[in-house]
């Protein structure tokens, strides 16, 4: 059998049909091995009790945690990230050290660190250089651990200001803080859906920063739908990874159009990937 990319449900986005904590065993009945997720509570730092029951119903599905994002702030609210917060240092630290506790219980291996938004008055190069010590830090904390810290660009004009759009605008985050820290555990997450609604043409961006792309991401565009609902060739997508040398996971990290397990057809259609 030909070696394929490892397919990881993002089960945020997929198996919204049921409560969230049954989504891991419903990942499990339509194939998947592994899963990935935002984070899950809307507090920074949930009580001890919620945390086990989310080791416990990953556990229960013998699925594998491959990816937890960050506590982001309000994300139903619009907030995409606290990173960059200077005012939110503490939270983000406190987060973090849950974070690396997970991880250890988990053996999760990624964590998106979503960058946030400029301040409506803020100070832009203050942000930047809060975002340069916390991203620093956690890649030190995690890295020591065996895991990644991601860095997303989002779609620009759907994400408020936030400021890394492109995949050049991640790529010179991870670059500066692989410099800070003499390390490799921070790649960048490379997103179809947001990178194309920023208008980056996709296998451009894979032959220009592939030795940095730590995590992918897959859902179309327009519309953030399953593949094949968009204008994105996926086949292309995933074959030009493969062929720069990518070999991580690919996540389904979109809407699904109809009940998740019948937006999963596109799969077949993608060789290079399996379960």
């Amino acid at each position: 059998m030909a070696e394929k990319l490892r397919l990881v449900a993002n089960v945020s986005l997929l198996f919204s049909e049921v409560p969230y904590l049954q989504r891991f065993s419903r990942a499990a009945a339509a194939g998947f091995t592994a899963v990935e997720t935002w984070w899950p509570w809307p507090v920074a730092v949930p009580s001890a009790e919620e945390v086990d029951a989310f080791v416990a119903a990953i556990s229960a599905a013998g699925v594998e945690l491959t990816g937890l994002n960050l506590f982001a702030g309000d994300m139903p609210g619009g907030e995409r990230g606290i990173v960059s917060n200077p005012l939110r240092r503490e939270e983000f630290a406190a987060n973090l050290d849950l974070v690396v506790a997970i991880a250890e219980r988990t053996g999760c291996p990624a964590f998106n660190a979503l960058y946030g938004q400029r301040a409506a008055e803020g100070d832009a190069a203050e942000e930047d250089a809060v975002a340069r010590d916390q991203l620093a830090t956690a890649t030190q904390r995690l890295g020591a651990g065996g895991g990644t810290v991601l860095v997303e660009p989002l779609g620009r004009g759907l994400n408020g200001a936030y400021p890394l759009t492109t995949a050049a605008d991640g790529a010179r985050v991870v670059e500066q803080a692989r410099t800070d820290t003499g390390a490799d555990a921070i790649g960048l997450l490379f997103d179809t859906f947001h990178l194309t609604t920023s208008g980056d043409d996709l296998l451009t961006a894979i032959d220009t920063h592939a030795a940095l792309i730590a995590h992918v991401q897959l859902a179309d565009a327009p519309g953030r739908g399953q593949p094949g609902t968009g204008d994105i060739d996926f086949g292309s997508v995933i074959d030009r990874l493969w062929d720069r040398g990518y070999r991580g996971a690919v996540a389904c990290e979109y809407k699904p159009t109809v009940v998740t397990e019948e937006s999963l057809g596109w799969v077949a259609g993608v060789p290079r990937l399996g379960w």
